[in-house]
């Protein structure tokens, strides 16, 4: 990927910083409450570990920085805050009286997602539907929430706000149509059909193009959701955070496929691709855990957490466009990716490394401390997935 500096998927200085387990910040509990250091164990996930301690996904998150609760490694120091009154799980505003009211498990639902969905704790929906220690949920599954407001979720009555009309996009130098579909969470076929362009999607610049359905316009992100616009201390620019909430909102009003089923293409096209099953799977857990409804401040959106030139980049290595909000092209672009880096690299940690690091820097620079840790990590990883 020395070659193209476009296809980095992480850049760790100058313009972003990873996502990656390796890079979770750990901080202190604030004040003088009292709290307890854990050392995570393998296959620990943050859902574990607020199940079992009684304190909310969201105040072990807040209490250690972690902007993704769904991102911790084996060996990493995490604070685990006392159960004050400011570590309880907020209730969903409302004015009516809380009850307990029935979910069905639907694609993507974790238990930590539906906790701060309702404005309970993962402890109590696991106590309340006699979950395992994994809080395994699967689709159509019912699930009692306890202790949750009469009122409508703030992510069900975001889904209810209203469509408004195509949105129009003047096509800039170096753009595509597969980044325009990314940038604002439309489909290319959609943005093909919507303005009459031929089979190759030829686009010049100056050009006006109707943008149908274009994200945001049909799905408003509940707080919540929201990307962050830093990370680590690093604070991106508002353009940048702009389209990452924009590919979230997509992602989310679309749906997207269970963890399983992302795991499942993973293998597929990992075997399709000729690459090693155990890295495509310990890449794609490292960077989302399966989770493509996951968008990095930096834009690096779904399974493999791949920005849009990456996936231009992508597209030139697989020989058709690139839509990285569609599932199958998002696992598609990682793991030609990873194809490549393995052939261009001397050896296999510096093949992983280029999929953090990005190809060139490594080269330049050698490996960075956190890019190590990102290595290590993937390595460990793909034992597991051996």
């Amino acid at each position: 990927m020395s070659q193209h500096d476009t296809g980095r998927i992480k850049v760790v200085t100058g313009t972003g910083v990873s996502l990656a387990l390796a890079a979770a910040t750990v901080a202190t509990a604030s004040g003088a409450q009292a709290a307890e250091q854990h050392t995570v164990r393998k296959g620990e996930t943050v859902s574990h570990i607020a199940a079992r301690s009684g304190i909310s996904v969201a105040a072990i998150a807040r209490a250690n920085g972690l902007t993704d609760p769904g991102r911790i490694y084996a060996g990493q120091k995490l604070v685990i805050p006392s159960g004050s009154s400011s570590d309880k799980p907020a209730r969903a505003k409302k004015k009516a009286t809380t009850s307990k009211v029935t979910h069905t498990v639907s694609s993507g639902d974790t238990v930590s997602h539906l906790a701060s969905r309702y404005g309970t704790s993962v402890k109590a929906i696991v106590e309340a539907n006699d979950l395992d220690s994994r809080a395994f949920i699967v689709v159509g599954q019912k699930l009692t929430i306890p202790g949750t407001s009469t009122a409508e979720p703030e992510q069900k009555k975001a889904k209810k706000a209203k469509k408004t009309s195509a949105a129009t996009y003047t096509v800039v130098a170096g753009d595509t149509v597969s980044r325009i579909a990314s940038k604002h969470g439309v489909s290319v076929s959609s943005i093909v059909k919507a303005n009459d362009l031929d089979s190759r999607a030829f686009i010049v610049v100056g050009q006006k193009l109707t943008l149908p359905g274009a994200a945001g316009d049909s799905y408003e992100l509940p707080d919540s959701e929201k990307v962050p616009d830093t990370f680590a201390g690093r604070k991106y620019p508002d353009h940048v955070v702009d389209s990452a909430n924009k590919n979230k909102a997509a992602l989310l009003a679309a749906g997207v496929p269970s963890k399983a089923t992302m795991q499942a293409k993973v293998v597929k096209t990992a075997k399709k691709l000729g690459v090693s099953t155990a890295l495509a799977q310990a890449v794609a857990y490292q960077e989302s855990g399966f989770n493509h409804a996951s968008v990095s401040p930096a834009n690096a959106i779904g399974t493999m957490q791949v920005i849009p030139t990456s996936g231009d980049w992508a597209a030139t290595l697989v020989g058709h466009s690139i839509n990285l909000l569609d599932p199958d092209d998002n696992v598609t672009a990682g793991v030609a990716i990873l194809r490549q880096l393995v052939k261009g690299a001397s050896d296999l940690d510096t093949a992983i490394a280029g999929y953090y690091q990005g190809a060139s820097s490594v080269k330049k620079y050698g490996m960075f401390s956190d890019t190590r840790r990102y290595v290590a990590n993937v390595r460990t990883l793909m034992e597991q997935f051996a």
